[in-house]
């Protein structure tokens, strides 16, 4: 008999399987990343249409099989309906997705990266927060989660203002990450330091993030 567990967490891809199925891939607060199969869920009146796509922020029913789980329920959370109508935000936010999906795995403790995607998220949603500098942020607190921030290069030539910049991000709680705000210049510098952090890293190539480099192109 399959056993039935409880997880919270957030969707990071939602792809189709077969004629009316899907797989999720769910980073999740006691199992760290999973994957499961949501059985009929792209038919009409399916009642995991809604809640079985990327963002989705919720509370997941599941059959923990041998190899793979089975959606039983869904309680969504937070929808993040609002990248519906923001692109720009909605391309940050599949950034945070992809990074996150690099660089977690199943059964880790994941739960510190799930709290800072889920704040990542939630801050791209604030009119008030430059989403370049919550890229910044995002990429810094990353590393910092994982165990392999780096430091500022020695070569970077940054301002001491943009030290005590990424001093606070290393330093600070995930609830207090998204509460401060820089001068043009020094997110110039700080987004130099995240750029080079994810270089010496992660270096991984991220669909998202090449739209994104477009997008501030064009």
């Amino acid at each position: 008999m399959q056993e039935c567990v409880e997880l919270k967490g957030v969707i990071l891809k939602s792809e189709p399987i077969g004629e009316y199925d899907r797989r999720i891939v769910i980073l999740t607060d006691k199992r760290g990343k999973i994957s499961a199969f949501a059985r009929g869920a792209r038919k009409p009146n399916s009642r995991y249409v809604a809640g079985t796509g990327p963002f989705v922020f919720g509370q997941f029913k599941l059959f923990e099989g041998r190899n793979s789980y089975s959606l039983n329920d869904v309680e969504v959370l937070n929808y993040f309906d609002e990248f519906k109508s923001d692109m720009e935000a909605a391309y940050y936010g599949m950034y945070f997705l992809e990074v996150a999906d690099y660089y977690t795995r199943e059964n880790n403790d994941e739960l510190m990266m799930l709290k800072l995607l889920y704040q990542s998220l939630r801050a791209l949603l604030h009119d008030s927060m430059d989403n370049r500098l919550i890229k910044a942020v995002y990429e810094i607190k990353s590393t910092v989660v994982n165990g392999e921030f780096p430091g500022i290069t020695a070569g970077l030539n940054v301002s001491e203002s943009a030290m005590h910049a990424v001093k606070f991000i290393t330093d600070s709680s995930i609830e207090k990450l998204y509460t401060f705000a820089l001068k043009p210049d020094v997110l110039k510098e700080l987004e130099m330091i995240a750029s080079d952090t994810v270089k010496k890293v992660i270096n991984h190539s991220f669909k998202s993030l090449e739209i994104l480099n477009g997008l501030s192109v064009g």
